[in-house]
């Protein structure tokens, strides 16, 4: 379902190219370093954000997503899933503990992760600064009309081109035919997905050689911005206990999510300590 955007700037829309799958860049996106069998970027938000908007303005596709412990854990014991993300250009830290696994196994020395719902509003930020449309796909209608109506508050410049709802199931090629012109049609260079983990990574790999603009796959951003769910107070964020505080606002849908899942990835960095320790 679109929904309709409180911006009232006209985008011109530019002229479509042939989709391929695998595109020449000019971008330096960040290098990255194996966790569990995912490619994570070594990155902070300057260089991402920077990124991502410089392959904006070049029209240059690109699929950039945010990883927290849950994203690493389904995509690590998901060889399909795994395969597709690692041809993303970037996998952003978006959770502590992914950062402290990178500056553990890997001595990144990375000094904060790079949060999903943050680097949206940057993002939004420098889109509005720099006029560079951007479109919403995913969650609910009356959540994006909340998140356009927000995001247009807090930066009345930016160019919301389009918003847009899907469907609770996988889109017919005719109705990914149809999305594919919409958002061309539109003149969007950054493509925001909150369709959530895996769900919207999946999402990204089928479009990344249909769709001529940046797609940033966000997870919960849309919520939270939207005003339709609470974000952990700061120090919980910043000790990595922000699953904590979900996991008391939502037991029933993410119990499993968090307390098997980090587990798991307890029990992996253990085994990949152990391995880095042995072949010293």
């Amino acid at each position: 379902m679109q929904i309709p955007t409180p911006s009232s700037k006209m985008i011109e829309s530019p002229t479509r190219e042939t989709d391929k799958r695998s595109r020449e860049t000019t971008c330096d996106w960040p290098r990255k370093v194996d966790v569990f069998g995912v490619q994570i970027s070594v990155t902070d938000y300057d260089e991402l954000v920077g990124c991502i908007l410089d392959s904006a303005i070049a029209g240059e596709p690109a699929v950039v997503s945010l990883f927290a412990v849950h994203a690493v854990i389904t995509a690590s014991d998901d060889p399909d899933l795994r395969r597709k993300v690692n041809t993303f250009q970037a996998i952003g830290p978006d959770g502590q503990p992914v950062r402290w696994a990178m500056n553990w196994l890997h001595k990144t020395k990375l000094s904060d992760r790079v949060y999903g719902p943050e680097t949206t509003l940057r993002l939004c930020k420098a889109a509005a600064d720099k006029e560079i449309p951007i479109y919403l796909y995913g969650s609910t209608p009356s959540v994006l009309e909340r998140l356009s109506s927000n995001l247009i508050s807090k930066y009345p410049k930016l160019q919301i081109a389009g918003c847009e709802s899907p469907p609770f199931r996988k889109l017919t090629e005719q109705e990914s035919e149809e999305l594919v012109d919409r958002v061309h049609n539109s003149g969007a260079k950054i493509f925001f997905i909150g369709l959530g983990c895996p769900k919207q990574d999946h999402f990204a790999f089928e479009f990344a050689a249909r769709l001529n603009c940046v797609q940033v796959a966000v997870g919960a951003a849309f919520d939270f911005h939207a005003g339709t769910k609470s974000t952990a107070p700061a120090w919980m964020q910043q000790r990595g206990l922000e699953w904590v505080f979900r996991l008391a606002a939502e037991p029933r849908r993410l119990w499993k999510r968090y307390l098997v899942t980090n587990s798991v990835y307890v029990f992996k960095l253990c085994r990949a300590t152990i391995a880095g320790t042995k072949s010293l």
